[in-house]
């Protein structure tokens, strides 16, 4: 699964905002299609969004530097 680096935030809302204009295009020239398609996409858009910033408000995990072990 591939996770959206939170700075891509501000690219992200871009996109949300090209796909609503480009959907009212499409209600206004009646492209039922090309509505179906924007719908699913933004939908992908911002769920991405939430993914991100859900991703962004955890604190990292610290996990240690590992070591090698000495023959005994």
């Amino acid at each position: 699964m591939l996770q959206v680096n939170p700075k891509m935030l501000p690219r992200l809302a871009e996109i949300e905002r090209d796909l609503v204009l480009r959907r009212k295009r499409a209600e206004e020239e009646q492209w039922l299609g090309e509505i179906e398609g924007i719908d699913m996409t933004l939908t992908f858009v911002r769920t991405k969004q939430a993914d991100a910033a859900r991703t962004s408000q955890r604190a990292p995990v610290a996990l240690g530097i590992p070591t090698t072990r000495r023959p005994e």
